[in-house]
């Protein structure tokens, strides 16, 4: 049995250059392990820093002949490259078992077996579920693995979900994720963001909340099953929050740190600082290690001011926390209630960036809005702009309220025909996909851009520019950097370059088809 895992090409955002735009794929590496230890004969590839395009990989796909192909998506945006990949793996080989899994994949099962040649669906968390999958066929063929517990699969016109996989009780005793199968060299290559050699891991899986709005704890939840309804399992999801040791996260950075001379580290958790006590062990124990590195954290706004009323936030700025991004969304408490978001709220959102800014100015201050709700308005979008520059976020990024797959959101969206564009490529969290009670979608939009530029003025590049933290003054320049050139393109295209377009429209680099 030969297994290639896949990260296709896919469309890049402005913002996001080449070099800035690859960080490592975790699920890639964490499932490529598994595959390994299990001695399934694994290769991994990801497209994107390779620049691997379409013509090549179907080269790639000729020459290796795998018996399975793998990739995965939690992003509703690259849905479309996933399912062209699968489609091309079996006009290359019809008899490939082809297999999506993903957030994305798992709550649209039906939908995607039914319209596009993929033989099993990976639902929920996939490291032992995948492995397990590939022993089966290997070992008994289809039939075999159409018992597997966490699959879902086409059994002629009805679709068959298997009992759900229960979550990997212990992550440390997950293998070591397989660094070794991709090319660590091509990751974290930009000069300014993330820089030196920034890379991703993480520590925890899942979350305790449920945000109405989110997508990525559903992925990770524990599937409880119920009755089928409408030949789609109504399982019961619930919040399950689980953490790698202390120790077994340093020996992860230690490999990262020493053997691929990563020196920026992106946690990619959805909330990092869940725990305190776990938070004040590895801060001491990192502290102890001495080393010369910087992380990235997504954090929670009230476990940052806990954590400093504890002592430990102070430790962990000083282990190296140069860059954290707490999920805002709302000055408005009421809407942060209505979609269920634990935590912080407005009161809190001031004090924990006061914090940061007055004790912490060393650490660069990401923040997330999200606009173009039921009732917005423009007195209400223009409250969140006076929100945002009222806690002096470095970078406040507005999106718009968009219905992902599996949420709550996305159900009463479906319900109520809100849902004005049902295309997933536009699902880019810059394209306003419904309107509101009193804006229409373009209007919206228009907020957007207004909102986005508007956060971004000249006292606030020189604030980031002149920082006195080196980390602060590269991500200020890299800004900088990215919008001159993406200005310039527009200029050269003959594109007005103060319209919203350049700035949010996705595009496709140049060697996407070659």
């Amino acid at each position: 049995m030969r297994i290639l895992l896949i990260q296709p090409p896919r469309p890049l955002w402005p913002y996001i250059n080449e070099q800035d735009n690859y960080l490592l794929p975790q699920w890639m590496v964490c499932l490529g392990a598994t595959l390994r230890r299990a001695g399934v004969e694994t290769h991994l590839l990801d497209c994107m820093p390779a620049r691997v395009g379409w013509r090549t990989l179907e080269a790639r796909l000729r020459a290796l002949r795998p018996d399975m192909v793998a990739t995965g998506e939690s992003h509703a945006l690259f849905a479309s490259s996933a399912t062209r990949l699968l489609r091309l793996a079996k006009q290359v080989d019809p008899a490939v078992v082809t297999v999506a899994g993903g957030g994305h994949f798992t709550c649209l099962a039906p939908r995607y077996l039914r319209e596009h040649p993929i033989d099993f669906v990976v639902r929920g968390e996939g490291d032992e579920t995948l492995a397990a999958l590939a022993l089966a066929l290997q070992e008994g063929g289809l039939e075999r693995a159409r018992q597997e517990p966490g699959v879902a699969f086409l059994d002629g016109d009805e679709v068959r979900f298997t009992p759900p996989r229960p979550l990997a009780s212990d992550l440390d005793a997950l293998p070591m994720p397989a660094y070794d199968m991709l090319p660590l060299e091509r990751y974290g290559r930009a000069r300014y963001l993330f820089s030196p050699g920034g890379v991703t891991l993480h520590h925890g899986r899942g979350c305790t909340g449920g945000c109405r709005f989110c997508s990525w704890w559903r992925q990770m939840a524990r599937r409880e099953p119920a009755p089928d309804r409408g030949g789609c399992p109504a399982e019961r999801l619930v919040p399950a929050w689980r953490t790698k040791s202390v120790e077994r996260t340093l020996a992860e950075m230690e490999l990262l740190y020493r053997r691929y001379n990563k020196r920026c580290l992106v946690f990619v958790d959805p909330t990092w600082n869940m725990d305190p006590a776990w938070s004040d062990a590895f801060a001491e124990a990192l502290l102890r290690k001495g080393w010369d590195l910087s992380w990235f954290a997504f954090m929670r706004a009230d476990f940052i001011l806990r954590d400093e009323g504890l002592g430990v936030m102070e430790k962990l700025v000083r282990s190296g926390l140069t860059h954290l991004c707490v999920g805002v969304e709302r000055e408005d408490d009421e809407q942060l209630d209505t979609w269920a978001k634990p935590g912080a709220r407005a009161a809190d959102y001031v004090r924990c960036f006061d914090l940061l800014r007055c004790k912490y100015p060393q650490v660069f201050r990401q923040a997330t809005f999200i606009v173009g709700t039921r009732g917005e308005s423009d007195a209400s979008m223009a409250a969140q702009a006076r929100f945002a520059r009222r806690i002096a976020a470095d970078y406040p990024a507005f999106h718009p309220e968009t219905p992902f797959p599996g949420t709550d959101l996305y159900e009463e969206a479906q319900a109520d025909g809100r849902l004005e564009l049902d295309d997933f490529d536009q699902f880019d969290m810059m394209t306003a996909v419904m309107g509101t009670d009193h804006l229409s979608r373009e209007e919206v939009e228009e907020w957007l851009v207004r909102l986005n530029k508007g956060a971004l003025r000249p006292r606030w590049l020189a604030r980031g520019l002149l920082s006195s933290s080196a980390y602060r003054r590269d991500m200020y320049t890299w800004w900088l950097l990215v919008t001159g050139r993406v200005f310039w393109d527009a200029v050269k295209q003959r594109v007005n370059p103060l319209s919203p377009e350049p700035y949010t429209s996705s595009y496709l680099p140049d060697w996407y088809e070659r």
